[in-house]
């Protein structure tokens, strides 16, 4: 359920920056999914630190 919510997350940025960039405002959703990136890697990162 964790991988289709994750997909769906980076589908619909990937689709909304190729709807901005053609209105220049195509780094506002590179920008999000950084941070959902960013945040996705830290709460892993978190999980393996408490299983050592």
């Amino acid at each position: 359920m964790k991988k289709i919510i994750h997909l769906v997350v980076i589908v619909a940025l990937l689709c909304t920056t190729y709807v901005m960039y053609n209105e220049q405002l195509g780094a506002i959703p590179i920008l999000l999914l950084a941070i959902y990136l960013f945040y996705v890697v830290y709460s892993r990162m978190k999980v393996n630190d408490k299983s050592k």
